[in-house]
C-alpha cells in the first residue's frame, strides 16, 4: 500500500512540474507577445510624431537590402527552378506541362516570393538586429541615450522599421522576377517549352491582385522582422551569453511569426 502511494505521489510531482512549465512558457509567450506589440505601436507612433532620421534609415537600408540581394538570388532562382521540375513531373501525368509557367508565377508572387525573402532576411538581417542592439543593452549603451534624454525608439528603432519594410518590399518584387527567371530557365532549356509561350502565359495569368496580396505580405513581414529583432536586443542582459541567446530568440520568433501571418493573410485574401 505504501509503495503504491509513493508511486502516486511521485506521479502527481511530475504532473505538477509540468504543468509549472506550461505555465511558465505561456507567461513568457504572453508577455514577449504584449511587448512585442507594444513596441509595434510605440514606432508607428513615434514615427508619425517626429521626423525621420534619413541617413541612418539609407544606411540601415544597405545593410538590409542590398547586402541581402545575393543570398535572395540564390534562394528565389533555385526555388524557381525546383518548382517547375516539380510541377512538370505531375502536370506531364495529364499532358498540361503548358500551365507550368501559370503555376510558377502564380506560387512565386503569392506565396513563395514573400514568405522565402522573409526567412532569409529573418536569418541574416533580424539576427544583426538582435546582436546590435543587445550588444548596445549589455555595454549599458542603450541606457546613455536616456540619460541623455535621447529616445531609444526613435533614435534605433524607427530607422530599422522603415529600412525592413521598405527593403522587404522591395526584395520581394526582386524575388519574384527573379524566381519566375529560374522556372523559365528550367522550362526553355529542359522541358522544351517555347520562350515566347512561357514569357506569354506568365504575363497573362498574372492579375494585379496577385502581385498585391504578396506584396502585402512583404511590408507586414518586413515590420515584424524589424520589430522582433529591435524587442529581442533591446531585453538582451547578461554579457555575450545573453546576446547570443536573444539573437537566437529574435529569429525563431520571427519565424514562426512570419509563418503565422502568411496564413492568416492567406486565409483573408481568399475570401476577399
Amino acid at each position: 500500500m505504501e509503495k503504491v502511494n509513493f508511486k502516486t505521489l511521485k506521479r502527481l510531482i511530475s504532473v505538477k512540474r509540468w504543468l509549472q512549465a506550461i505555465g511558465h512558457q505561456s507567461i513568457v509567450l504572453a508577455t514577449n507577445a504584449g511587448g512585442i506589440s507594444y513596441l509595434f505601436v510605440d514606432t508607428v507612433r513615434t514615427f508619425a510624431k517626429t521626423r525621420l532620421r534619413w541617413k541612418s534609415t539609407m544606411d540601415q537600408m544597405m545593410k538590409m537590402s542590398v547586402t541581402s540581394l545575393p543570398l535572395v538570388f540564390l534562394t528565389a532562382l533555385f526555388t524557381g527552378m525546383v518548382l517547375t521540375l516539380q510541377s512538370a513531373y505531375q502536370l506531364r501525368l495529364f499532358a498540361a506541362e503548358q500551365f507550368t509557367s501559370d503555376l510558377v508565377a502564380l506560387s512565386m508572387t503569392r506565396e513563395l516570393g514573400p514568405v522565402l525573402t522573409a526567412m532569409v532576411v529573418a536569418g541574416r538581417v533580424g539576427a544583426s538586429i538582435a546582436a546590435e542592439l543587445g550588444t548596445m543593452k549589455v555595454t549599458e549603451q542603450i541606457d546613455a541615450l536616456k540619460a541623455s534624454a535621447v529616445d531609444p525608439v526613435r533614435y534605433l528603432v524607427v530607422p530599422r522599421f522603415v529600412a525592413g519594410v521598405i527593403g522587404l518590399f522591395v526584395l520581394t518584387i526582386y524575388a519574384d522576377c527573379i524566381g519566375i527567371f529560374g522556372g523559365y530557365v528550367i522550362a526553355v532549356f529542359k522541358l522544351g517549352i517555347s520562350s515566347h509561350q512561357y514569357i506569354k502565359r506568365s504575363i497573362d495569368v498574372l492579375m494585379i491582385k496577385d502581385v498585391i496580396t504578396g506584396l502585402i505580405k512583404a511590408f507586414f513581414f518586413g515590420g515584424i522582422i524589424a520589430t522582433v529583432g529591435c524587442y529581442f536586443g533591446f531585453k538582451a542582459q547578461g554579457g555575450a551569453e545573453g546576446v547570443g541567446r536573444a539573437t537566437t530568440i529574435a529569429v525563431v520568433t520571427a519565424l514562426v511569426m512570419i509563418i503565422a501571418s502568411d496564413a492568416l493573410f492567406t486565409a483573408i485574401f481568399y475570401f476577399f
